[in-house]
């Protein structure tokens, strides 16, 4: 049954911890706690996703240091899919606390590691009590939720421009007339989030129609009609003809044939080589 609305809640919990919570003030006690009974049951560990989305990939922005970055990635290939979710399953929970170490963010480090010793502590300690309910209400969520949460960021980060991938136009894309709105707070507005996390999910409409022709200049990338798993699968065997479909055409993009459209889809999944990470990546 998780399977069914553990992505409601994960993006719930997205606007949560980027709004500091989601109930008025007088709340506050309940807003604080009760992620951290429902966390577990989803399939997150504590905090972990407020490590990692908030201060790490929001800091990176998909770029060369973020470490669910599809950058190195051919985004059409299945190995490398594999490769990207399997890097994140065995070894996030190793890699962030060194990130936050090597950024001299010890505090973050400290916090991290004892947030994810004491969840896993947590599961080893239901596990001895009772190992297939512990099986069904913990682990099994685990692994869905971080194999699920890998391949919806490769379906938001796998059109990246060749030209200028450091752009939050180009680097992630727009969903509209998505289930991913319908159900999950706007969720199909990645670029708009990128360029303010801090929106509150019911803004995004309203601030991509204003801004639209911003988009267009910017030669953003806008789809409808299909949300980011299903990109994701459209990736894996290659259907650009179908992707090209579902492009809702703007600025120069209007202009262009079918057949552009599919070889500008294509281009800009290829991975980037380090030679291209270091001309095309600025430090700022």
């Amino acid at each position: 049954m998780t399977g069914w609305y553990c992505g409601a809640f994960t993006i719930m919990l997205h606007n949560h911890i980027h709004n500091n919570g989601v109930l008025s003030k007088r709340y506050a006690f309940f807003d604080f706690t009760v992620p951290y009974i429902l966390e577990p049951l989803m399939g997150h560990t504590w905090d972990s996703y407020y490590y990692h989305h908030v201060k790490h990939h929001h800091c990176e922005g998909n770029g060369p240091d973020d470490l669910s970055s599809t950058i190195r990635y051919q985004r059409d290939s299945l190995l490398h899919l594999l490769c990207y979710v399997g890097r994140f399953f065995f070894l996030i929970s190793i890699e962030l606390p060194l990130y936050f170490a090597q950024k001299k963010r010890y505090d973050l480090t400290v916090k991290q590691v004892v947030s994810e010793l004491a969840n896993f502590g947590f599961i080893y300690a239901m596990a001895t009590l009772n190992l297939r309910a512990t099986l069904f209400t913990f682990i099994l969520p685990l692994i869905v939720i971080r194999i699920g949460l890998m391949i919806g960021n490769w379906g938001q980060h796998a059109f990246v421009d060749e030209e200028d991938p450091n752009s939050n136009f180009r680097s992630s894309i727009t969903l509209i007339d998505v289930p991913s709105n319908r159900f999950c707070f706007n969720d199909g507005y990645h670029t708009s989030h990128h360029l303010n996390p801090l929106r509150h999910w019911r803004d995004h409409p309203a601030a991509f129609l204003g801004a639209k022709h911003l988009y267009a200049s910017q030669h953003a990338l806008v789809l409808c009609n299909i949300d980011y798993l299903m990109i994701t699968y459209r990736l894996m065997l290659k259907d650009y003809d179908h992707l090209a479909k579902c492009l809702v055409p703007i600025g120069e993009q209007i202009k262009m044939s079918h057949r552009q459209r599919v070889e500008m889809l294509r281009k800009k999944t290829r991975r980037f080589t380090e030679d291209d990470i270091r001309r095309k990546f600025r430090k700022e």
